[in-house]
């Protein structure tokens, strides 16, 4: 499984400059349902067999980054390409949801 913890030093290669699309979970320790997400999401990288590389950024140790990235509210999980955003959507969405997301916005 392809999962990273993010850092703001660590930011740019691991996802702006990353080979392949990076799927951006932006958390906190108190955000109930980011920990739920975190979990659908972790296994959902672990069974896309490399498809995408999961990233996790805890907006508390790097609220200025978070800010830079214009995260407003949690969760929140961004889908970078190429160092673009692709799609994005807040909130916990059920794992058939995350799928269709993926699947939209993975395919070429």
């Amino acid at each position: 499984m392809s999962v990273t913890h993010e850092t703001d030093a660590s930011f740019e290669n691991d996802v702006l400059t990353a080979e392949g699309p990076v799927l951006v979970d932006f958390w906190a320790e108190w955000c109930t349902m980011c920990k739920g997400l975190s979990r659908t999401l972790e296994d959902m990288a672990e069974d896309s067999e490399g498809a995408f590389v999961l990233a996790k950024l805890n907006v508390e140790t790097h609220p200025e980054l978070a800010k830079q990235l214009g995260v407003q509210s949690l969760p929140t999980v961004t889908l970078y390409r190429d160092g673009e955003v692709i799609d994005s959507f807040t909130g916990q969405l059920p794992k058939m949801h995350i799928r269709s997301f993926l699947k939209r916005n993975m395919t070429d």
